[in-house]
């Protein structure tokens, strides 16, 4: 899933680097507002890649005395710092663009320019596209897409899929303001069309503010592979009951588990250290992704006390 995510981070960044640099000389030689935000979105895109490049070689270093439980939860803070400067950058600029244009338009200059770079711009970015929709298609099974990407826990492959959607969406605004400041002598169509890719790149940073942030905060594993997990220490001799279980994602591969298991009596510490041993074995093999593996025997009754003492919250 690394090399993959990898794959996917690195079309893209060929994509915005090429992208980013035709649409510049174009702005430069049109004076087009929306070419502009055109070519800021896409050196914001790039600019983004490189951060999404460095959390994931941060997210892969070993555990150590200072985190114990790794550092994979870098990938997510610096998915969410991408996030925020897709709005401030990205839509911020655009809109300022926009607005300037809106106030003092100016004529285009050769719009055919715009038309060819828009094209070879439209192309490049579907190339990119491709490579993330297919990344993203291998891992979602029966899930929608809308589902594989709400429940994705591995930013890079849908943030890269989101920020290409949006990058053609703007082109495609961008061809249109261009269209129709030629075809009705109106520059301030290239105004507007600066302000909808805006608006189109603040709803794309929004929404993936709130799934950064989500997971950056803690997200639970999939519902089926909780399951199997309950599944296989109910199944181990010696275990009366799962009292409870909780999940927490440390990266896209990465997942903390913590049980509470309600034991058989009569048994010694020692049969309860093998069974537990035992467990642990069986859900890391067919878990991979389980880092880390906490079990604590517990009534049932005590288990719902330590459940209420937290949904009570801390006493003032």
């Amino acid at each position: 899933m690394a090399s993959e995510s990898n794959k996917v981070v690195f079309a893209a960044l060929i994509g915005n680097v090429l992208v980013a640099t035709t649409k510049a000389v174009a702005a430069a030689m049109t004076g087009s507002s929306a070419m502009l935000s055109e070519a800021i979105h896409s050196f914001v895109d790039t600019g983004n890649e490189v951060l999404l490049l460095y959390g994931m070689h941060r997210s892969r270093r070993k555990p150590d005395e200072v985190h114990p439980l790794g550092y994979g939860r870098e990938l997510y803070f610096w998915s969410f710092v991408v996030a925020l400067l897709i709005f401030a950058v990205g839509a911020g600029v655009s809109f300022y663009e926009g607005i300037v244009h809106l106030q003092d338009p100016e004529p285009m200059e050769r719009p055919l320019i715009n038309y060819i770079v828009l094209g070879l711009s439209l192309l490049f970015e579907s190339g990119s596209w491709w490579v993330a929709i297919k990344a993203l298609h291998a891992t979602k099974g029966e899930l929608t897409w809308w589902q594989a990407i709400t429940r994705s826990k591995d930013p890079p492959k849908f943030m890269v899929l989101l920020e290409d959607s949006a990058a053609l969406i703007g082109i495609l605004i961008a061809l249109a303001a261009t269209w129709a400041s030629v075809t009705f002598h109106e520059p301030r169509f290239d105004g507007i069309g600066s302000l909808l890719i805006g608006l189109v790149l603040a709803a794309v940073a929004i929404f993936l503010a709130k799934e950064s942030k989500d997971l950056l905060i803690g997200e639970r594993a999939d519902p089926v592979l909780q399951a199997n997990i309950i599944g296989i220490a109910e199944s181990m001799k010696g275990v009366l009951r799962v009292n409870g279980l909780l999940t927490t994602h440390m990266a896209p591969t990465a997942v903390v588990a913590a049980l509470s298991l309600e034991f058989e009596d009569g048994l010694t510490i020692i049969e309860v250290e093998h069974i537990v041993a035992d467990m642990e074995t069986a859900i890391r093999r067919a878990h991979p992704e389980i880092t880390s593996l906490f079990v604590k025997p517990q009534t049932p009754q005590l288990y719902d006390a330590a459940v209420e003492r937290i949904e009570k919250g801390p006493e003032d």
